[in-house]
């Protein structure tokens, strides 16, 4: 029986343990110190509360600090958090890792440093372990569109393992795969996570159209925005495009699932399209943050915050140009700046018309 121990009892990682545990796999899945609540209702009731699910048998819960009990004997280990506590996980996953094991990593966004250069999620983790311990594990991730309460029910689920060593994925790849979670692997494991951050940017824009409606007292109208809404999306596609160039990922990533395919599912629900509906309302961003939606996570909108910041600063050192990325520039302005909603069609698909 194959363990796996994942940091972080959030619903994601949460909802990956059913297909885990469907091939025969135990998992110690262990809550950081936001999760205590979820741990207590795993030990107590089995529900995870989040989902309002039953968890599998073969899961079993453990505070943080039983985290070294909980860790012993893993050949696998995930990291589980959201893109707000890598850091933190980064640290606590130093003391943890053994030789040999294979991280699996489903934190999804960017962090940029002061010059504005974008580092994805797998690469701050692994800055926190030391040299030897980092060469002596696999680093791997989980990419693509994967709404959490679907897998947990077994709906059909398509994703991607991606990493550098194609023997891991693969070992990954049997022991994730069912007749529901269907797995393909990819060594451009750069351009899956450049994909799977920044459609969560693009995700936000999924709302404006609405919002707009509201704002005209059209819910009920025979004609919606769907016009509109495919526009920006093919901009956010095009945008992905050029970020895959740009940070030196495979281009071709953008089109299969870890790209527009995980755009597709956010763009669909959630809170990053929740927020977005409100901005297209005209509500200022700042009282959408404090008001509407306040202590809700966005990690769509922190992604824009941080690389809409990068883009000004490579702006600035002039690697980028003032027309590059107009769509991410643009709702940085709306995020960060409280600028109302303007859409900046004349610079979209290169600004040649």
């Amino acid at each position: 029986m194959t363990k796996i121990a994942v940091l972080g009892a959030g619903i994601m990682a949460t909802a990956l343990t059913w297909p885990f545990t469907d091939n025969g796999g135990e998992v110690a899945l262990v809550g950081t110190h936001l999760d205590r609540d979820i741990v207590d209702s795993i030990q107590k009731t089995r529900i995870h509360p989040n989902l309002g699910l039953k968890v599998p048998d073969a899961v079993t819960a453990y505070q943080l600090e039983d985290a070294a009990e909980a860790f012993e004997g893993a050949e696998i280990v995930m990291s589980g958090v959201n893109s707000f506590g890598v850091d933190w996980a980064g640290e606590h996953l130093a003391g943890l890792l053994r030789p040999g094991q294979k991280v699996l990593a489903i934190t999804k966004g960017l962090q940029a440093d002061e010059d504005g250069n974008l580092v994805i999620l797998p690469d701050v983790l692994k800055k926190y372990v030391p040299a030897d311990l980092r060469d002596a594990v696999t680093w791997s991730a989980i990419v693509g569109p994967s709404i959490a309460g679907e897998l947990a029910v077994r709906h059909h689920t398509s994703v991607i393992f991606a990493g550098e060593d194609q023997a891991s994925l693969d070992v990954l790849a049997g022991l994730y795969r069912t007749p529901y979670y269907h797995v393909w692997t990819s060594t451009d494991m750069l351009g899956s996570e450049i994909g799977a951050a920044t459609k969560n940017m693009y995700a936000f824009g999924a709302g404006f159209a609405q919002g707009i409606l509201d704002s005209q007292g059209k819910t009920n109208d025979r004609y919606v925005m769907f016009n509109y809404s495919a526009a920006l999306f093919a901009q956010g596609a095009y945008e992905m495009v050029r970020w895959m160039r740009f940070l030196g990922a495979d281009p071709d990533t953008t089109y299969g699932l870890a790209g527009v395919g995980d755009m597709y599912v956010t763009s669909m629900g959630g809170r990053n399209v929740k927020a977005g509906r409100y901005a297209g309302a005209g509500i200022p961003f700042s009282e959408v943050r404090d008001v509407h939606m306040k202590g809700v996570t966005l990690e769509g909108v922190a992604c824009i915050r941080v690389v809409g910041a990068a883009i000004e600063r490579l702006t600035e050192r002039g690697v980028l140009t003032p027309d590059d990325f107009p769509l991410v520039r643009h709702m940085y302005d709306v995020t960060c700046k409280d600028v109302p909603l303007d859409i900046p069609w004349d610079a979209f698909f290169g600004g040649a018309r």
